[in-house]
């Protein structure tokens, strides 16, 4: 069984090397945006997250894409998202 921490890193690697979402792409995202979108995934299905990612969704309908029936999926995303954050804040102070 591979756990959480596995399972974050392999999406986070999918982010980078199959959606091309590079340093220098999240760099570019500022006023939260990573954590944010962080957020809308962490939200289980339902009303809340509704109304949540309405609220926080950080860019276009189309980026949005759940996986309600697969929830370590998105906790996976959401941990790949916030690992994003993490290490453009610390570029920022180098």
């Amino acid at each position: 069984m591979k756990t959480g921490v596995t399972i974050i890193a392999e999406e986070r690697y999918r982010q980078i090397h199959g959606e091309e979402y590079s340093f220098d792409h999240d760099d570019k995202e500022l006023n939260g945006n990573l954590s944010n979108a962080a957020a809308c995934y962490a939200v289980p299905n339902g009303p809340k997250r509704i109304k949540i990612v309405k609220e926080l969704w950080p860019w276009n309908n189309s980026a949005w894409k759940p996986s309600p029936l697969l929830r370590i999926k998105e906790l996976a995303k959401a941990g790949a998202l916030i690992a994003a954050e993490i290490d453009r804040l610390q570029r920022i102070k180098q």
